[in-house]
């Protein structure tokens, strides 16, 4: 087997009711989007659930990926200590990812890590899955970070993805965590920029289509403007369907609070030599 499937999905803490204490109410779209990709997600059964996180530890000039065999986080720093989640590592295809990455002279791997804590842009994917799959969970976990590197140096980090699932014969669904733009509103906490509400149409257009040559493509500096959270994110998950045609199903966008958040669930349908998008 290989990559089973895949999710785009925001992290939002205030999506978590112990955190938002009723705030939460206002994304009601998106949490009801969120517990579709987790039904989702738990009916593909995979053994093994890749979370790309944005908040994971993160270097200008290397990816992080999370070594050892689990780690545990919470909300405490939100306001809400008791909301408490632990996983187990896939630690066998963490190794393989990194071998790969080595092999294809990326900068990417388990060296360097400062803090084990998981991070809220895994700890909110996190809470929807464990309401879908229960506990104790039925699969292991790989947590990636992003880096200051290139867009083509994440699609490549994400063909390594497919290849190690490949491999080692593994189940396994990417969920690429990231939120948006954060300057969709003016009177939202980051104020308003005309490249914010842009960065969000274009995106969930893009990603609709699973045109991810098109996300390759798109100017780094009108991305940083935009003030985006996803996009290397999404970018680890495209490269992971690499030569597959893709189905993709955008199932939400809202930007109420200020900070867009898009969701979409994403299917191969079988191999397409047409869809290798990089050298």
């Amino acid at each position: 087997m290989a990559i089973i499937g895949a999710a785009m999905v925001p992290h939002p803490p205030l999506i978590v009711p112990a955190v938002g204490r009723g705030g939460e109410r206002q994304i009601e779209q998106t949490t009801k989007a969120y517990e579709k990709v987790a039904r989702q997600i738990a009916e593909w059964k995979p053994e093994t659930v890749v979370i790309i996180s944005p908040h994971s530890v993160m270097y200008q000039d290397y990816i992080h990926i999370s070594p050892g065999a689990g780690a545990r986080g919470d909300f405490g720093r939100f306001g809400a200590p008791g909301a408490r989640y632990e996983v187990a590592y896939d630690h066998e295809l963490t190794a393989e990812i990194t071998e790969l990455a080595q092999d294809m002279d990326l900068a990417a791997g388990t060296a360097g890590e400062r803090n084990p804590a998981l991070d809220h842009g895994f700890l909110v994917p996190l809470h929807f899955l464990k309401q879908a799959m229960g506990f104790p969970w039925p699969c292991r976990f790989v947590r990636i970070g992003l880096s200051g590197l290139p867009f083509k140096t994440h699609y490549r980090l994400g063909m390594t993805i497919k290849e190690a699932a490949e491999r080692l014969s593994r189940r396994v669904c990417v969920v690429a965590s990231g939120d948006l733009s954060h300057y969709v509103k003016a009177d939202g906490p980051y104020g308003f920029r005309a490249e914010g509400p842009e960065y969000d149409k274009k995106i969930m257009d893009v990603m609709g289509r699973a045109a991810f040559d098109e996300l390759l493509k798109m100017p780094e500096n009108f991305c940083e403007k935009a003030g985006e959270c996803g996009q290397r994110s999404f970018l680890i998950m495209a490269g992971a369907f690499d030569g597959q045609q893709v189905e993709a199903e955008m199932l939400s966008y809202q930007g109420v609070t200020g900070v867009g958040y898009g969701l979409g669930l994403f299917t191969p349908s079988g191999p397409d030599k047409s869809r290798h998008f990089i050298d």
